[in-house]
């Protein structure tokens, strides 16, 4: 896994188009991309494609994709997916959308919207820290809270297990992109953890 130092915030020169999952195309030719993360996300799985906002758009809500606590013999996974909802300033009501990979279990929550036409600039990540015990039930992720640019805290549905790390750093401007590590599904004979950590491309 390639990891942030420091800051935890890198300039990526997007000058050419990578290939990414399921023949998808990055969305970055000829864009500067500020990624901002976190420090405290989970250790399972790999990057999945980025996706972003359309050019000249940000994001202004998010939507959270939540598996409720399945049981004491079930197999948890929390969060499985962030939605970034984008909003042009002639059109602050959205339509498009950014998400990268998530995973299949849960149900998404409606958007929550930063109010008076803000936007996404930062946000932080609820861990449940690995157990490395003989049959626990590994979760990692299982909530998240977004900071608009005027101060609004967005704070999914997720559940109460885990220690909540610190904040990103902000974007200079607004959130337009977003990348997620994402464990794979491993079927009925592996313990699943679904959304290990996302970062954000700020424009």
């Amino acid at each position: 896994r390639a990891a942030m130092p420091g800051g935890q915030v890198l300039l990526l020169l997007m000058g050419l188009a990578g290939a990414a999952g399921q023949g998808q195309e990055w969305d970055l030719v000829g864009r500067d991309a500020l990624v901002i993360a976190v420090s405290n996300g989970g250790p399972w799985g790999d990057w999945a494609w980025p996706d972003m906002c359309p050019k000249g758009s940000y994001a202004s809500s998010v939507s959270f994709k939540v598996e409720p606590p399945q049981g004491m013999m079930e197999d948890d996974t929390a969060l499985n997916g962030i939605r970034l909802h984008c909003s042009h300033s002639r059109d602050p009501s959205g339509g498009y959308t950014a998400e990268s990979q998530s995973s299949r279990w849960g149900r998404w929550s409606e958007a929550c919207w930063c109010p008076h036409r803000g936007h996404l600039v930062g946000f932080a990540l609820r861990v449940q820290a690995p157990q490395h015990r003989l049959l626990s039930d590994e979760v990692t992720a299982t909530s998240a809270r977004f900071i608009c640019s005027n101060g609004h805290v967005l704070e999914g549905p997720g559940s109460t297990w885990g220690q909540w790390g610190g904040w990103s750093p902000q974007c200079p401007r607004a959130v337009c992109g977003i990348q997620t590590w994402q464990d794979p599904a491993w079927g009925l004979k592996r313990d699943d953890t679904a959304l290990n950590d996302p970062r954000l491309f700020c424009c």
